[in-house]
Formats: C-alpha cells, structure tokens, sequence
C-alpha cells in the first residue's frame, strides 16, 4: 500500500505509514479529523486527538523515536524544573497576591497556553504554549507547598515520592498492557468532568471533600498512563512531542496537587 502523503510502500494491512506516520485510509489523500482542524479552527478534547494521530505531515518533520521520546523527557523535565523553582523563589510572597487576581491569571494563561500548543504545529510556539501553562501551575503549586510547610516539610516530600512513584508505574504499567489505556479516555473524561461539578457543588455548600481528591488523584493517575500510551500514537513530529510534554505535565501536576491536598488534610 502506497502512502497518500509520502509515496512510501508499506504492508496491506498497516494503518499508518512507517515512513512519515501519516494515515493509510484510502477514504482521501486527508482524512476528515485533519479536514475538520483546517476548516473549523481550532479544536480539542477527542477530534482534536484524532486530527493529531491522523494529520499528514512533512515526512522531513519525522524523527526518530529515540529523539521524539527524548524530546518529551526533556520537556517534561523543564517544566517540574520551572515548579521547583517557583516553590524555591517565590516562597510565602504568594501569599501577597490577591487571590481573585491569582485565579483570574491562572484561568487566562493555562487556557490560552493550551489553546495556543493545540493550535501551533510549530514546535517553538507550542513550547512558548507549554509554559504559558507551567508557569500559573507553578504558582498554584507554590502556594500549597507554602501552605503545608514548605519544600523541606515532610508532607510535600512525601507527596513528590509518591507522585514520583505513581508516575513510574504507569510508564510501567503502558508497556505491560497498552490496549488497557487505549480504551480509558473517554471514561476518564467523563468521571472528572463529574468529579469537578461535585466538587464546586460541594465547595459552595460547605461539605468537606476528601474523597473526592481521592477519586480525582485516581482519574489522573489513569491519565498518566493513557497520555504517555497515547503519545505513541501520534506521528513523530517535534511539535507532537512538546505537546504530548504538555499533556503528561498537566496530569502530574494535578496528581501532585491532589496528592499533596489528602496528605495535608490528613496531618491538620
């Protein structure tokens, strides 16, 4: 079978190029998920994830996997670097922002950093996209480890290892079962979607949640595993590296928060 995008020769049975990773529908030369980003905009969620499995790319744009999983590590790495940082500079002057002004910064940049890496094919952009969103998660992240004693507290050191530990697993856990996590993103979508309605529900009504950090810290432990099995999916481009940096970042950052969240209710 001929590649649409590339011309390279590939098995009858293969469903995506070897050569460039674009699709082998014989459906069109672009499949409709790539049709849908260049006719409607912007998009994410599911169709967004299926234009970028299915986008035919430059075959030039194709890297190694070595390199594109490289690329996701180093990029990963910068941004809990970037979180470290914050936590270690910015100490208790979080504490001097205006909360609503906080939130309201947080909301804005997280928002338009994501909708700017999900829009950009280009690798550079979607990096500048990529810590648009480190950054206010950093300051969030700031703010409770102050919260709960700071870098050296016993609290948020247990709450890294542990995260750290989650997170080594499900790498783990992809490579011994990958078909599991290639199933769980529309379940999982729908639990947090629940789980974060509950929570708002809850927090206007006064009633404590500890549980719900519990089932949430679960949902993004799953997501771990289904954003790094996912991450294999994608054609190996630098700029789906950066934002499957980008996708991985946020699960264990929100796992981390969660995490942290229990242990320190536990400890009050």
């Amino acid at each position: 079978m001929k590649c649409p995008n590339c011309g390279a020769e590939n098995d009858a049975g293969a469903g995506r190029c070897s050569s460039c990773g674009s699709s082998l529908s014989r459906n069109s030369g672009v499949p409709e998920a790539a049709k849908a980003v260049t006719t409607t905009g912007l998009m994410i969620g599911k169709k967004a994830r299926l234009a970028r499995m299915s986008e035919v790319v430059d075959p030039k744009a194709i890297i190694s996997d070595r390199a594109y999983n490289a690329t996701i590590v180093v990029v990963l790495l910068w941004g809990l670097l970037v979180n470290y940082l914050l936590c270690r500079f910015v100490g208790t002057a979080i504490f001097t922002l205006n909360p609503i002004v906080l939130l309201v910064g947080y909301l804005v940049l997280v928002i338009a950093g994501i909708l700017i890496s999900a829009k950009s094919h280009n690798p550079l952009i979607s990096f500048l996209g990529y810590n648009m969103v480190v950054v206010p998660f950093g300051l969030i992240i700031a703010l409770m480890v102050e919260t709960y004693g700071g870098l050296s507290s016993n609290v948020v050191t247990q709450a890294f290892l542990y995260t750290l530990l989650i997170s080594t697993a499900m790498m783990a856990c992809v490579m011994i079962a990958p078909n599991f996590f290639s199933k769980l993103g529309g379940a999982l979508s729908m639990v947090l979607i629940g789980m974060v309605v509950c929570e708002i529900v809850l927090l206007i009504l006064g009633v404590k949640q500890v549980w719900i950090d519990w089932i949430v810290a679960a949902i993004f432990t799953l997501y771990i595993g289904y954003d790094i099995h996912r991450s294999q999916q994608y054609p190996k481009t630098l700029d789906n590296a950066v934002d499957s940096a980008l996708d991985i970042y946020m699960d264990i950052a929100n796992l981390f928060i969660r995490i942290l969240s229990i242990m320190g209710k536990r400890n009050d």
